[in-house]
């Protein structure tokens, strides 16, 4: 299979059609985006920014594009110690007043009262982390259907303010002999400042106040930011750059940090794609940069050090000094304040920031890393999940400098075309591939200053792996569509800020706010320079496969990844450069009818709400409704839950119900993947209790994808070949849930706490002991037949909006809950500890559950875009609970809380009658190494409690444990 890759590729590019091709592609581009505004656009359409940026640093503007929700004004601002910033006046048409600017004096009295506690208190790094942990009572059923809401919500009623710090300094500049050092200090600057001495008190501050934050190294760059609520902006923004002006980086936390750096460097081993990285960077020359060991553990930063003698508190600083420096950073800040306000935070805050004079580290002398002999050759490697892929990477120049061309944008276009007559399109119906990704993803990793990646990762099953050495006939590859329209929507801050204070870093000031997204020029002679670089003599081959396991000697040094190393085949070589006939299955995309050209903003046809309301209901069913008139885009989202009976009835069951969504998404590919490219999304998810369908993007089009979907429901199918591939795919996927400490903690939990649940462990052996195409298609009927079906839709539709007419289904029998109901834990302390399955994993994981009578949890802050609103609507549209102001009343109620009714409230719960739950996963040590990686994992291995926990109460019989247990009702919080 790797041959025919490198043939589509090598064959593609040495002829005269990619010009033509790549013509095309940008036509359709410019017809795209003047049918989507109504008026003539080219591609440098930023035009109007860029003569604005080019006026004086004074001069204030309106940054072009943007939504007409939102009007944010910009300015450059270059303070007076060489830092450069970019100030965000997000005022969103307000008068300057909000909520939070008429908080009572008793208010403001009680916040500062706790200031002087929160600096002794201990929070501990990592907000965004920690924040990523909450909402978990709700796991069970339907945290897969909010993978939209990437970020919590913070406590306010508007916008968080946020700001993003970028330093021109990453892992590349780290010393030969303290490997991790910019990721080491990235942590060690947190620990406090001269003016704020609290080690945590930053994060401490965040919490209090609604905020997050994160910060990332990167090859050549370091990146901070946070968010926070409005009104604490400027005292955050002083708190945060005393990091930058004085941190304290305490000696004593030294260890304590290291210990930090080496758990981040733990919990990534096991993962492919570090592993990948991580191996791909040894084949560089050994003196390259790339070369390095970027993430620093234990062992880099701890012991090695103290054997050979090395301060590291003394080297962390003199680094700090060396690379700190005002005139390598760059600045994004965002908030509803005017632009005079901004520029006045930022000179008197960030003008202390010291400047040591000292050149940038450049490291862009240091080119083509791998021109080596190791470079082009095959690579086996044993993966941590079951999974067979294939990886083809070229290392090209360093491509940045083309960033208004772009490229490799257009080749990953022309490679990863996913409709009728691609590549991907051809190996699906071979059943030889499951998914096909092109690119460079940007990263420090993809592209730096010394070399840009252009890598093709195919998953591929195993009828894919098996031929992987066949020698195929060569097909000629095809350009795929290009379609890109940049439609400025309201983005979170922090998100926004990030990506700005990089962009300073790397472009020109006319291109800060959109050189990493337009494609400003069309130029075929850059694209063909590139283009010409990708062939097959200088393609690096990485082949991932659980088959490889004991026929792999080499050991990658740092993740301990397990692989070979052999020449390319000379017949392969000779394949290449001969002639081949061309495969007539491979074409030009048809027209693509999912483009929008109707984007004007429907005027309501009944009467406008707050809230969603029912206008469909009978049993069969109901439909809710809401018109957008809060961001007034011609976009919309329609979800829809098709509850049956039949899911919840057997651990088959719901293997059966997990195969068929998987097939129905195979079987949409091809005809559903223009509506994708025209920017309409879609996601089908198995729900526990039904078959969730969401789609959203511009709602001209959205009914004739939403329809589609409905066709391939009604009229499903599923060739044998295809019911194998999936059945063993879906085994693979069971597995790689069940060796990841924290989702076998989660299955153990909810299996002791949700009455009736089926596990994966369960589902997994339903799938071992095998099923048959005629099973699958007896269960879709079936599922077919009766069903309940809810929906929502919002946005850009009028009332009159229909769906699902072409589905025909009767009522159910019998009602189908949409909840588990949960035991009743007795009043003491248990703990369920068992193994995990993962031999090669040391991480452990541990929850602790406390059983209470009631919960509110604080969702809050302005919907920074229409999916967060339609997100919180479906919530209850999925539960059942139809409370659509829920975020308003919890708001209410926890304004009349007490800060000593909740303090009681918490100790009522963790005395010694509490309803308590832990359950311990734990990892392998030394001896997990010498162990097969992909062990039995069909059976829970319970261990003892320690002596520590000689008290609780041990698990070691799920079953038996909840057999006698009571339930509780259904839990809906109505009121």
């Amino acid at each position: 299979m790797v041959t025919l890759f490198l043939i589509y590729i090598y064959r593609f590019f040495s002829t005269d059609k990619v010009s033509i091709a790549l013509f095309k592609a940008a036509r359709t581009f410019h017809l795209f985006c003047s049918r989507a505004i109504n008026r003539p656009v080219h591609l440098n359409s930023s035009a109007k920014v860029a003569s604005l940026l080019k006026m004086p640093q004074t001069n204030k503007f309106k940054s072009a594009g943007a939504s007409s929700a939102a009007h944010p004004h910009v300015q450059i601002l270059n303070v007076s110690n060489g830092l450069r910033a970019l100030l965000i006046s997000d005022l969103s048409g307000l008068d300057g007043k909000t909520e939070d600017d008429e908080d009572t004096e008793e208010e403001e009295e009680e916040e500062e009262e706790g200031e002087e506690a929160e600096e002794e208190g201990d929070s501990g790094e990592g907000t965004d982390e920690e924040s990523e942990e909450e909402g978990d009572s709700q796991d069970s059923d339907f945290e897969e259907l909010d993978e939209d809401n990437d970020r919590k919500k913070k406590k306010g009623s508007e916008k968080q303010s946020a700001a993003a710090l970028c330093i021109g300094v990453g892992s590349f500049s780290d010393p030969n002999d303290l490997p991790g050092l910019a990721h080491f200090l990235e942590h060690m600057v947190f620990m406090g400042s001269e003016k704020y001495p609290s080690e945590n008190g930053f994060d401490a501050f965040l919490k209090k106040h609604g905020g997050s934050d994160n910060a990332s190294t990167d090859c050549e760059r370091t990146i901070f930011q946070f968010d926070v609520q409005r009104k604490r902006f400027k005292e955050a923004l002083d708190r945060w750059a005393q990091f930058f002006i004085c941190p304290l980086m305490i000696e004593d936390a030294i260890d304590r940090e290291v210990e930090a750096v080496d758990s981040e460097y733990q919990l990534a081993k096991p993962s492919d794609s570090h592993r990948k990285e991580m191996l791909f960077g040894s084949l560089a020359k050994p003196n390259h940069p790339m070369s390095k060991f970027c993430w620093g553990n234990a062992q880099t930063l701890k012991t090695e050090p103290r054997e050979k003698n090395i301060n590291v508190y003394k080297r962390l600083r003199e680094f700090w000094k060396r690379y700190y420096s005002a005139h390598y950073m760059t600045l994004a800040v965002q908030s509803k304040e005017s632009l005079d306000t901004l520029e006045e935070w930022v000179r008197e805050i960030f003008s202390q920031v010291p400047n040591n004079g000292k050149p940038k580290p450049d490291f862009s002398d240091q080119l083509s890393p791998f021109e080596t002999p190791a470079f082009n050759k095959l690579y086996r490697m044993v993966p941590v999940r079951k999974v067979h892929a294939l990886t083809i990477t070229w290392a090209l120049p360093p491509q940045e400098k083309h960033y208004r061309v772009k490229p490799l944008h257009y080749i990953a276009w022309l490679i990863g075309h996913e409709g009728t007559g691609s590549i991907l399109s051809m190996l699906r119906r071979k059943c030889w591939a499951l998914a096909l990704f092109g690119g460079n993803s940007e990263t420090g990793f993809d592209q730096n200053t010394t070399y840009s990646i252009f890598s093709i990762s195919i998953t591929l099953t195993d009828e894919g792996f098996q031929n992987f050495c066949e020698v195929c006939k060569g097909h000629q590859s095809r350009p795929s569509i290009l379609l890109h329209f940049l439609l400025l929507l309201q983005t979170d801050p922090i998100e926004y800020v990030e990506d700005i204070c990089e962009n300073l870093q790397l472009f020109p000031k006319e291109d800060f706010l959109t050189g990493d997204q337009l494609m400003f020029e069309f130029k075929p002679e850059v694209i063909s320079v590139a283009l010409n670089l990708l062939t097959p003599e200088k393609a690096n081959l990485l082949l991932l496969s659980p088959e490889h396991e004991g026929q792999c000697p080499l050991r990658e040094k740092w993740f301990g990844t397990q692989y070979s190393e052999e020449d390319i085949q000379q017949h392969w070589r000779e394949l290449w450069a001969g002639d081949f006939d061309l495969n007539p299955s491979l074409h030009l995309p048809a027209e693509n009818k999912f483009i929008a050209t109707d984007f004007t903003l429907k005027t309501s046809d009944c009467p406008d709400t707050e809230y969603p309301v029912r206008i469909m209901n009978n049993d069969r069913g109901c439909l809710w409704y809401k018109k957008d008139n809060k961001f007034k885009i011609p976009k919309a989202y329609v979800q829809f839950h098709l509850i049956s009976p039949v899911v919840q009835k057997s651990a088959k069951n719901l293997v059966l119900f997990d195969l068929f969504v998987n097939i129905l998404v195979h079987n949409l590919a091809e005809p559903a993947y223009e509506a994708d490219v025209a920017q309409l999304e879609y996601k089908l998810v198995a729900g526990e209790h039904g078959l969730v369908i969401k789609v959203k993007g511009f709602n001209h089009k959205l009914p004739l994808l939403f329809n589609l979907i409905v066709d391939y429901l009604a009229d499903f199918s599923a060739a044998p070949d295809v019911f194998s591939m999936f059945a063993e795919q879906l085994k693979k996927t069971y597995f790689n849930i069940l060796i990841k400490p924290e989702k076998l903690g989660k299955d153990v939990r909810l299996l002791i706490l949700e009455h009736s649940r089926w596990s994966t462990i369960q589902k997994y052996q339903a799938v071992l002991d095998g099923l048959s195409v005629d099973e699958l298609m007896e269960f879709v009927s079936s599922f077919k037949s009766e069903l309940y079906a809810e929906g929502l839709v919002q946005g850009n539709f009028t009332c009159t909006v229909s769906f699902l007419t072409k589905l025909q289904f009767k009522k159910l029998s019998v009602e189908v809950p949409v909840l588990f109901r949960v035991v009743e834990l007795p009043q003491k302390h248990h703990l369920c500890k068992v193994k995990t399955l993962n031999k090669g994993d040391a991480n452990s994981e541990v929850t602790v559950y406390y059983q209470v009578t009631a919960l509110v949890k604080l969702k809050g802050c302005e919907d920074t875009h229409l999916g967060e609103e339609v997100n919180r609507n479906w919530t209850e549209v999925v539960t059942q609970q139809y409370v659509f102001d829920r975020l308003s009343r919890e708001i209410d109620a926890l304004k009349l809380m007490t800060k000593a009714e909740l303090v009681n409230w918490f100790m009522g719960h963790r005395g010694e009658g509490n309803r308590k739950l832990s359950v311990h996963v734990v990892g392998y040590g030394e001896e997990g190494s010498k162990m097969s990686l992909y062990g039995e994992v069909s059976k829970l291995t319970f261990l003892p409690a320690s002596t520590l926990l000689a008290s609780v109460t041990t698990i070691t019989d799920t079953q038996a444990f909840t057999s006698t247990l009571n339930l509780y009702p259904y839990h809906k919080i109505l009121k």
